[in-house]
C-alpha cells in the first residue's frame, strides 16, 4: 500500500483544460474536490459536470476558504490577479493560516501568489511536463508523466502526494529558472507540432494523402522520440546533415523556395543546430577514442 499525507479538500480555481483534468483524476484518486470556482458560475457548472464533484462558486465565495487547498489552473497572466483577489477573503490573520495554494504554470515561480503568503497560506507550483490539449487528453496523459515542483514544504507535501496518486514523477525545479524549464516545453512540443504540420504540408504537395501523412508521421516522429531516450541526442540524429550530404540539401533549400519559401529560414536555423550538435557528437567521440588508446 502506498503512504499519502492526509486527504485534504481542494478548491479549483479557474478551471480550464488541465484544471478539469486534474480536478478529475485527483477525485478518482479519492481526493474530495470541494469547490469548483470560476468568474462565470457558467463555467464552473460545466467542469463540475466533467469532474463528477464539486460545488460551483465564483471566485468571491467565502466558502472556498472551507476548503484545505487551493489550486489555481488559470491563464498564466491571471494567476497574479486572481491571487490578489482570493487574499481578499476571510478576515483576521489566521484566515489563511494551515492553508495551502498551489498554480499549475511552468514559467512562473510560486512568488505569484506571495498575496496569499503574506496572508499566512504556504504556496507552491506543480507543473506537468506534458500537452494538455484537451480535458479529455490531460485525463488520458497526466497520470505517469513528469510534474515541476517548488515552493513551501507544506506546499511541496501535497504536491508530492497527489503526484504519487497519480503514478507520476515529481521533481525539483529552481523558481529562477522556471522560464527556461518551460522554453524546453516549448520547443519540443508547439514546435514539433508546427513542423509536423509544415512536413505534412510538404507531403500533401508531394501527393501523399493526409489519411497516410499523419499517421505516417506519428510513427516516424515517435521513432525518433524513442531514439533520442535510448541513444541520446548524438547517436539520433540522422540524415544529410550528419551525413555532410550537400547536394541533398541543396535539392531541399531549391524545393523549399519552390513551394514554401516563407519556411526557408527555419530550415537553415535547424540546419545550423544540427550541424552544430553532430559536431559536437564528433568531438566526444574523438575524446572516448583518445581515451582507449591510453
Amino acid at each position: 500500500m502506498r503512504k499519502h499525507t492526509p486527504i485534504r479538500s481542494i478548491a479549483i480555481i479557474g478551471p480550464g483544460r488541465i484544471g478539469q483534468a486534474m480536478g478529475r483524476l485527483l477525485m478518482q484518486s479519492r481526493v474530495p474536490i470541494a469547490f469548483i470556482a470560476a468568474r462565470k458560475l457558467a463555467a464552473a457548472r460545466r467542469a463540475v459536470g466533467f469532474i463528477g464533484e464539486g460545488v460551483p462558486s465564483s471566485l468571491a465565495d467565502p466558502r472556498l476558504l472551507s476548503a484545505s487547498v487551493l489550486l489555481i489552473t488559470t491563464s498564466d497572466s491571471a494567476i497574479g490577479e486572481v491571487a490578489f483577489e482570493l487574499a481578499k477573503l476571510g478576515k483576521g490573520r489566521d484566515a489563511w493560516r494551515n492553508k495551502v495554494v498551489l498554480h499549475t504554470c511552468g514559467s512562473l515561480p510560486s512568488d505569484v501568489l506571495r498575496p496569499l503568503k503574506l496572508r499566512g497560506a504556504a504556496i507552491g507550483s506543480l507543473h506537468p511536463f506534458q500537452t494538455v490539449p484537451s480535458p479529455q487528453a490531460g485525463v488520458r496523459n497526466l497520470r505517469g508523466c513528469f510534474w515541476a515542483l517548488e515552493g513551501d514544504r507544506p506546499a511541496l507535501l501535497v504536491a508530492r502526494d497527489w503526484v504519487k496518486r497519480l503514478g507520476g514523477v515529481a521533481f525539483s525545479i529552481r523558481p529562477r529558472e522556471k522560464a527556461l524549464y518551460h522554453l524546453s516545453a516549448f520547443i519540443v512540443c508547439p514546435t514539433v507540432v508546427t513542423l509536423m504540420a509544415q512536413a505534412a504540408s510538404l507531403l500533401k504537395q508531394a501527393g501523399v494523402p493526409a489519411g497516410i501523412s499523419r499517421p505516417m508521421l506519428r510513427q516516424f516522429v515517435g521513432e525518433t522520440a524513442k531514439n533520442f531516450a535510448d541513444m541520446g541526442p548524438r547517436r539520433a540524429l540522422t540524415g544529410p546533415a550528419v551525413r555532410g550530404d550537400w547536394a541533398t540539401i541543396r535539392r531541399h533549400l531549391a524545393a523549399l523556395k519552390r513551394s514554401a519559401p516563407g519556411f526557408v529560414p527555419v530550415y537553415q536555423s535547424l540546419l545550423k543546430a544540427m550541424l552544430a550538435l553532430a559536431a559536437k557528437g564528433q568531438k566526444q567521440v574523438k575524446r572516448q577514442n583518445a581515451k582507449g588508446k591510453r
